[in-house]
Parts: structure tokens; C-alpha cells; sequence
């Protein structure tokens, strides 16, 4: 079997075969248990879905196997495409049958953000590992829950942070602790984009918890915290809206925020859904400084140093993400920058902070 395995890959005709009537067998063949491997479902079957999808066709140590999705349309076409077997497929209601499915380690949930805590419990129950989209939840509360069912379920939770495992943002991070920066004590984050459909998702409160905060803007608040080594203890903050029609209410459209950090060092960071070419990170020291843009999108990311360019082979954020996740599951790696549900707690408590600052208009401070 194991050589007919190396036939097919090596003759290409891995995509073929999935139209032919042997395409069962041979699903089960490419899904065969390898504990050097980690089997992945994907919930959530949507644009972002799809890019994890398409880059981890390059993975090492990952494996898409499984589709979670309540459009029944979506999983026939994954299904085709990426040679998943139906006893594989789940949609939202019966997805708990995944704990008597041997062929699954793992389950990304990449969902609206309200349904991030009920999904990833249920998973956790189920006894698979969890991945989870950031923001791991809606608020901190929501978090500790997931943090403590996971836990209780002995599994992983981890979080999609791809940019912990990006190669210029390492090297950036590596410096900085080495001293190379002297003492920082300045960072600016600026991360925003002008968002489209009015209709979708990310502007519906009930599904978003939020606005640009609980998607674009957790990128300055992480990348404070990574870049600059350290956990805020307060945060200030202030929410400009232009468009209330489009932004309703608890919707922000823009929020400027403030930190600081037991250092000294503060961070001035701005998360919008209304202006473009907003993706710089800013980092400076007594001895030099870090400068990157773009710092978080799906790349290539740039980054320079006072000493000059900061060199790295580009490749794409999901496949290495992926590939160090199944490290970090099966072999108990520690990564440089953490990703797991401790981490994610972290800047929901800030994001908390942050809608406090904005209602009270006072510092907050972070325990």
C-alpha cells in the first residue's frame, strides 16, 4: 500500500483519482494515522478558511482531512478538491461525532468571532486539539472558559497568531531581546484597512463583538506586547466614528489607544476599518530602532533596522504557521513567541481595557 501511495503522489494523480470509484480508498490510504503528522478540520469554510486550506496543500507536518461547514455546497467542492472522505465531513450540529472519528487530531475554528468559545469547547469535549482564529473570543471572560475546558479536556488550544512564526518578525523579536535596540521604550502600531460589504459579518455586532478592534486592531496590541517584550499595565484610549450608519452601535469604526509597560516604554497604536496603506509596526531604542510595513499582512513582510534591511525567504504565513503548530502538538515544542490560550487571554484582557478606556474616557489599569 505504502508503495502505491509513493505511485500516485509521484504521477501526480492525486486529483484524478478523486473522480474515479476508487476515490474512498484511496482518501483512507492518504489518511492513514502517522503520529508525525497532525490531521486538521477545518470549521469554517469561508475566504480565510480557504487560504489556510491552500497553503497547508504545502505543509511537512500538517494535513487537511476533514471539513466542518453548514453549506453543504462548500463541503462538496472541498471535498472534490482536496480528496477529503465523507466520513470526514461534519456540519454545525452533529460535528461532536468528530470524538469517534480516529482520523482527526485537530479542528481550526475559523468562525465568526461570538461562536469562537461555544465551537472550541465543543471540540475540546470532543477530545480533539484546538486551533482558534484570533481574537480567541469575545472578551476575557469567554476566554478563561476556553482556556479551563481545554485544559479540563487535556487537549491544546492554540491560536491562529501566524505572525509568531513569520521570519523577519522573529529576527526583529530576537534583536530586540538581545539588547541590540538598547532600551526600548517607544512603540506605534498602526493597523487598519477600509472595509467593504456593509452586510458582512465583522460589521454585525452580535457575530463580531465589535469592530475593527476585534479584527485589525489586535494585530498593534500583540505586536506591542511581542515587540517590545513586555505586558501593559494601563491603557487609554479614544474612538472616532464618521459613518454611524455603517458602524453602528458598539461597531467601532476607529479607536486610537494608548499603553504603557512597567519599563516605562509606551506604545501609541491605532486600529481603523476606514483608511488603507494603515500596516507599520514601529519600534525604537536607545541604541537603534526596527521599522516594518508591511508588518502583518499575508506578505512578502518588509522590515529594516538602523543597521539596514532585515533579510528572510518569504513563505506564506499559514504554511509555516501550521507546520510549527503540529510541532508545538505532537513533539511539545516551545515556540519564541507563545500561541496558546494563555496568550490569547492576554489581549482579550486588553481589548477589554481598551472598550472600558474609550466608554469611561480614563486610564484603565491591567492587573
Amino acid at each position: 500500500m505504502g508503495t502505491r501511495r509513493i505511485f500516485l503522489k509521484r504521477a501526480g494523480f492525486s486529483t484524478l483519482a478523486l473522480s474515479l470509484p476508487f476515490a474512498e480508498t484511496l482518501s483512507a490510504m492518504n489518511f492513514e494515522r502517522d503520529d508525525k503528522i497532525l490531521r486538521v478540520a477545518i470549521m469554517g469554510l469561508g475566504s480565510y478558511g480557504t487560504r489556510v486550506a491552500e497553503a497547508m496543500v504545502n505543509c511537512q507536518r500538517a494535513k487537511l482531512v476533514g471539513v466542518i461547514s453548514g453549506t453543504p455546497s462548500k463541503v462538496e467542492t472541498w471535498k472534490q478538491k482536496y480528496g477529503i472522505p465523507d466520513k470526514n465531513c461534519y456540519h454545525y450540529d452533529n460535528f461532536d461525532q468528530i470524538k469517534d472519528n480516529p482520523d482527526i487530531d485537530a479542528v481550526y475554528v475559523i468562525t465568526p468571532n461570538s461562536l469562537h468559545k461555544p465551537y472550541s469547547i465543543r471540540v475540546a469535549k470532543a477530545g480533539k486539539h484546538v486551533i482558534c482564529e484570533k481574537p480567541m473570543a469575545l472578551n476575557a471572560a469567554e476566554g478563561q472558559e476556553m482556556v479551563a475546558a481545554c485544559k479540563a479536556a487535556g487537549v491544546h488550544l492554540l491560536v491562529g497568531y501566524r505572525m509568531h512564526f513569520e521570519a523577519k518578525t522573529q529576527e526583529v523579536v530576537r534583536q530586540q531581546r538581545a539588547g541590540e535596540f538598547g532600551e526600548t521604550l517607544f512603540f506605534q502600531g498602526l493597523s487598519g484597512f477600509r472595509i467593504g460589504d456593509p452586510t458582512q459579518w465583522r460589521l454585525n455586532y452580535e457575530l463580531a463583538g465589535g469592530g475593527s478592534m476585534m479584527d485589525i486592531g489586535i494585530y498593534s496590541i500583540n505586536g506591542a506586547r511581542y515587540m517590545l517584550g513586555e505586558e501593559p499595565t494601563w491603557v487609554t484610549a479614544q474612538e472616532v466614528k464618521t459613518d454611524p450608519v455603517k458602524f453602528k452601535e458598539n461597531v467601532d469604526e476607529t479607536i486610537t489607544f494608548q499603553m504603557g509597560f512597567p519599563s516605562g516604554a509606551v506604545a501609541s497604536c491605532l486600529s481603523t476599518y476606514s483608511l488603507n496603506n494603515l500596516d507599520k509596526f514601529f519600534l525604537n531604542g536607545t541604541k537603534g530602532f526596527a521599522e516594518m510595513q508591511p508588518s502583518t499582512g499575508y506578505g512578502p513582510i518588509k522590515a529594516w533596522t538602523n543597521k539596514g534591511p532585515v533579510e528572510a525567504e518569504h513563505i506564506t504565513h499559514q504554511t509555516t504557521q501550521m507546520d510549527e503548530m503540529a510541532a508545538i502538538i505532537l513533539d511539545g515544542k516551545k515556540p519564541m513567541i507563545p500561541v496558546d490560550g494563555e496568550e490569547g487571554l492576554k489581549d482579550l484582557v486588553i481589548i477589554d481595557a481598551i472598550y472600558k478606556a474609550v466608554k469611561t474616557g480614563e486610564k484603565v489599569m491591567i492587573s
